[in-house]
């Protein structure tokens, strides 16, 4: 019986796997991954500065928009070390209350970015649907209370997640699958019944992304017929400018996000490369994206973009 107990444990340390399958590539994947999380973190610090500095700026979506940035930042430092220790310093071990703020940090973000993307598409339905009532509705007193309201949101959401795990024993090898900690990853060492966490984890994802997309598909069906209706040509066509980028960040968001935790769920038998290429997506692509989508789409921070990198005279 002793020497039972002695082997389920609760682990002290995690072993974040690296990329042991790209073997002799780790290197270019270490300086492709480091010039990913330079090009995020220096492009939303930009985006955070610019909308700061430029009066005509201080409106709800650039308001909003900034919080996304901060989001894609916060993303980024929470990763960035144990990435850094697994691929250059080949330090792969972190404690197991390390592991399991980062997760709680990681979740917290992305739980953060879903409620941000609605209050967007709030903001896209006020402007289109009741552009009278806009500014009305939408003071810098209700931003920030949208902002607060979806931080607690977030923190409620995703503060329990810790605690069962820190109650299951772990009795094999703790490897998980990535070089940084999520929670469909960790529910997969445990040798204790996981059943809680799993239904915990997807009764959340369900609820909030689910919830939350459900109301932006149902705001951009409330658009299309005000957009139509618009009868200048130009301005129909800017208005539907708008209206896809934020699609296409919703998507580039929600896709990769769904596909990690139903493939850490559903699909144990799918190769552990799989895994890691999913998660990277999930983690690189949406940041990169919003970048690209906010500073060339939206003309005011593109030409401050511009007159920064390239001088003035632009």
């Amino acid at each position: 019986m002793t020497s039972y107990r002695t082997n389920i444990t609760r682990s002290t340390t995690f072993t974040l796997s690296g990329f042991s399958e790209m073997e002799g590539l780790e290197h270019w994947l270490a300086v492709l991954l480091l010039l990913l999380y330079a090009i995020s973190i220096l492009g939303n610090i930009l985006i955070l500065f610019i909308i700061k500095e430029e009066q005509n700026l201080h409106q709800p979506m650039y308001y909003l928009l900034s919080l996304l940035s901060a989001k894609d930042l916060g993303v980024s430092f929470s990763t960035l070390p144990t990435i850094l220790a697994a691929l250059c310093f080949h330090a792969p071990e972190t404690a197991f209350d390390a592991c399991l703020t980062q997760m709680f940090f990681i979740h917290f973000f992305s739980w953060t970015k879903s409620g941000i993307l609605l209050a967007m598409s709030f903001d896209c339905y006020m402007a289109i649907c009741h552009p009278l009532c806009y500014s009305t509705v939408l003071t810098d007193i209700h931003v920030a209370h949208m902002g607060i309201s979806i931080i607690i949101r977030s923190f409620c959401m995703v503060f329990p997640l810790p605690f069962p795990l820190k109650r299951l024993p772990f009795c094999k090898a703790n490897v998980p699958t990535h070089s940084y900690c999520l929670h469909p990853d960790l529910i997969r060492l445990p040798c204790g019944d996981t059943t809680i966490n799993s239904m915990y984890g997807l009764f959340i994802v369900i609820s909030a992304f689910g919830l939350d997309s459900v109301l932006i598909f149902l705001s951009y069906v409330l658009n299309l017929p005000s957009v139509l209706a618009i009868a200048f040509q130009e301005e129909r066509l800017k208005t539907l400018n708008t209206c896809v980028s934020h699609i296409c960040a919703v998507l580039i968001f929600y896709v990769p996000m769904l596909s990690v935790s139903m493939v850490h769920r559903f699909g144990k038998h799918v190769p552990e490369h799989v895994h890691k290429s999913m998660s990277l997506l999930y983690l690189f692509v949406p940041p990169m994206f919003n970048l690209i989508i906010y500073s060339i789409n939206t003309k005011e921070i593109h030409k401050r973009l511009c007159k920064m990198l390239l001088g003035p005279k632009l």
